[in-house]
């Protein structure tokens, strides 16, 4: 069997967050959650680097390239059957 670490782009700064939480409502993956004064990272393996945390961030606590991991998940989706994952995601 054959295992591999996921590695992404996503890069989250507690320092810089001021708690709006456009990142909890764009993120198609769930990766963050609401952590009090600030939001948590909570998944980041999830992340399909689709780039909606970023563009909706007004304080830039989160950085990702966007775009390098939407294929890979959308063919892992395509493999599973899985038809909630779509191309909208990662635009």
């Amino acid at each position: 069997m054959l295992f591999s670490k996921v590695v992404t782009t996503l890069k989250y700064d507690a320092t810089l967050c001021i708690n709006c939480g456009m990142c909890l409502a764009v993120c198609p993956q769930g990766c963050f959650s609401d952590g009090g004064r600030v939001v948590r990272l909570l998944a980041p393996d999830r992340c399909m680097e689709c780039g909606a945390c970023q563009k909706n961030c007004p304080s830039d606590a989160i950085q990702v390239e966007s775009g390098t991991g939407c294929a890979e998940v959308m063919i892992r989706a395509a493999l599973r059957g899985n038809k909630d994952m779509t191309a909208e995601a990662c635009t």
